[in-house]
C-alpha cells in the first residue's frame, strides 16, 4: 500500500521506483514531520472507512 495515497496500493507513480522503499515522494513525505503526521491521520481515516 501507499503511505501516501491512503487507501491505494503503490501503482509506481515515481518512474524507477519497485515500491514506497524507494520512492521519492514517500522519502520527501516521511522526513517533514508535519506531512508524516498528515499521512498516519489519513491512513487512519481510511482504515476507519473499512
Amino acid at each position: 500500500m501507499c503511505p501516501v495515497r491512503a487507501g491505494d496500493p503503490c501503482s509506481l507513480c515515481v518512474p524507477g521506483a519497485t515500491g514506497p522503499q524507494d520512492c521519492p515522494l514517500v522519502l520527501l513525505v516521511m522526513d517533514d514531520p508535519e506531512l508524516r503526521e498528515r499521512a498516519n491521520e489519513l491512513r487512519q481515516a481510511a482504515r476507519a472507512k473499512r
